[in-house]
């Protein structure tokens, strides 16, 4: 007997996996769209009262009204680390497993970071820009050797220590920020671990690699980018929440940043922005944040992409085996993937 699966957020980047893998076990349906309160109403009664997987992105958004909308589900699979698109107070209460995929597109972030950090630092965007528009408008495009330039990791974990190494092939100076530093990196990458507030101080680029918990939001706020150096720049990969945009739009304007790089945004992540802002259901602070990073998206200086830095194939093929491994152990009662 196969277990029914509804997968949902589904790609084109994932059709490949599942043309060259097949699941015997598993009776698997695929939905495009999200799942959240509204596109829960579209799905069949059949299928609502049969489902015993849900599959899941971060862009879906599972609350206790989603949940009990299903009748015989057992597991929720995130093709994520983080859970917090998924209310796992019901969860709980309904005996659901939930799994998750950790530790997924570590080399890819990390490139990711430094494509941002080159793109911004050696003013490519507009020099390009300049050069396609035919306007050949004089422009000072000088940038730096990354040898000389400070950067500075807060959070060095997996990805963390992925962006030391390359900025070790760098020649960069590194000091790192993190509840718990890692002596091999100290040994291998010589990083300098010290506190936050010397780390701003001190970095002619800061990068975000750590995950968001609710003790951290806005973790970069007015006070801290207060903090940097002038003409510094400020990367996130990581988690949308970590950075008051309403702060960092202050120090965009008044020209105190450089650069700013931004792969995650809190409300919009892999989200249209005009779309968020047209929305009548999105709550007011997502459109007050979604206004605020359509203003900060006409800067020059500023690059803000859709959530991809993870996204890669290897990435993605990654994060599809590890799902089924994870749906595998439980089914046979382990709880190696489990965090519910």
């Amino acid at each position: 007997m196969s277990c029914k699966m509804l997968f949902f957020d589904y790609r084109e980047s994932e059709k490949a996996f599942f043309e060259k893998n097949h699941y015997d076990n598993f009776e698997i349906k695929f939905f495009n769209e999200n799942l959240n309160e509204e596109t829960v109403n579209n799905i069949s009664e059949e299928d609502l009262e049969s489902a015993m997987i849900i599959s899941v992105f971060i862009t879906s958004n599972i609350t206790e009204k989603v949940v009990e909308k299903f009748k015989n589900l057992r597991i929720i699979s995130t093709r994520s680390t983080g859970v917090d698109h998924i209310d796992l107070e019901p969860c709980v209460n309904k005996n659901i497993a939930v799994i998750n995929v950790e530790s997924y597109g570590v080399t890819s972030v990390a490139q990711f970071t430094f494509a941002l950090l080159l793109t911004l630092q050696r003013q490519i965007f507009p020099a390009v820009l300049s050069i396609k528009t035919g306007e050949c408008v004089q422009h000072n495009y000088t940038g730096n050797n990354l040898a000389s330039l400070t950067l500075g990791i807060i959070g060095t974990g997996a990805i963390g220590a992925s962006v030391c190494a390359i900025a070790s092939s760098f020649g960069m100076h590194v000091i790192g920020y993190d509840l718990l530093p890692k002596k091999e990196l100290e040994q291998k990458y010589n990083i300098e671990y010290t506190n936050l507030e010397n780390l701003l101080e001190r970095s002619d680029i800061v990068s975000l690699h750590l995950p968001y918990t609710k003790d951290n939001y806005h973790l970069i706020s007015d006070r801290e980018l207060k903090k940097m150096k002038d003409n510094s720049y400020l990367i996130n990969v990581s988690r949308g929440e970590l950075i008051n945009l309403e702060a960092l739009l202050k120090y965009v304007k008044n020209g105190k940043l450089k650069g700013v790089g931004l792969d995650v945004v809190a409300c919009v992540d892999s989200t249209c922005i005009e779309e968020v802002v047209r929305t009548e259901r999105s709550s007011l602070l997502c459109l007050e944040e979604s206004k605020v990073v359509k203003e900060l998206n006409n800067y020059p200086n500023v690059i803000i992409t859709p959530h991809i830095a993870y996204d890669t194939q290897e990435s993605v093929d990654y994060i599809l085996q590890k799902t089924f491994d994870g749906l595998k152990d439980f089914l046979y009662g382990g709880k190696k993937y489990r965090l519910l």
